[in-house]
């Protein structure tokens, strides 16, 4: 038996060329969630995988032998119940209201534009249908979506986003330097206030004294 320990979610780093090559490995839904597992593969290769706890594979990964060899996997088709809104009787905003009941059953459900998918279950079935869904049996791949921290760094559809964002690579701008008066200042001034002539006074206001308080006693006039 091979063992494959690690995966390369989408292929991502390899060339194009070689996921070609690669033997394909056709795993349901049900093997895909594990993270240990034996298979074989499209060579006839027995195949034990050790995966990290909680890895998910999906359809599109490839697996790394110990031996170097690269093992494509592939979701197989599967029974699966496809969910649409229904076209005479109802709205688009339909299947959003289905993925909220589905999801407080905290059922695994594949997110498609147009339509959900989740595994048989005759009693959501019948409570789709009531809501003016049309649900209907089908044979095909199955990649419900991940939880918000699940899988392995990217979504059931394959985007990965990094947000790693560091300071190296940003350019601050300096600080001004603070201004400095002289003589090659370009700022306008205000003129300063002209002296009054030699021997003129000047009049200084007088301010009012503050008045003196009110004193409450038996001359006072204020209603108590």
């Amino acid at each position: 038996m091979i063992t494959c320990s690690k995966l390369m979610p989408q292929g991502r780093g390899l060339a194009r060329v070689l996921i070609q090559r690669a033997s394909t490995l056709t795993l349901d839904w049900d093997t895909r969630q594990k993270s240990r597992f034996d298979a074989t593969d499209s060579a006839g290769r027995q195949l034990g995988v050790f995966l990290p706890r909680g890895t998910v594979v999906r359809g599109g990964d490839v697996l790394v032998a110990e031996d170097g060899s690269l093992v494509r996997v592939q979701a197989a088709p599967q029974a699966v119940l496809r969910i649409t809104a229904c076209t005479e009787h109802g709205s688009p905003f339909d299947l959003t209201r289905a993925a909220y009941h589905l999801g407080n059953r905290h059922v695994p459900i594949e997110l498609q534009p147009d339509h959900l998918k989740i595994e048989p279950d005759h009693v959501l079935a019948d409570m789709l249908r009531a809501m003016h869904m049309t649900v209907v049996a089908v044979s095909e791949a199955f990649e419900p979506e991940s939880g918000a921290y699940g899988d392995h760094g990217a979504s059931s559809h394959g985007h990965g986003h990094s947000h790693d964002h560091g300071h190296a690579g940003h350019a601050h701008a300096a600080q001004a330097e603070p201004h400095v008066h002289g003589p090659d200042c370009q700022h306008e001034h205000a003129a300063p206030a002209a002296k009054p002539p030699a021997g003129q006074r000047i009049a200084i206001p007088v301010l009012a004294a503050p008045a003196a308080p009110h004193v409450h006693g038996p001359g006072c006039n204020h209603g108590h």
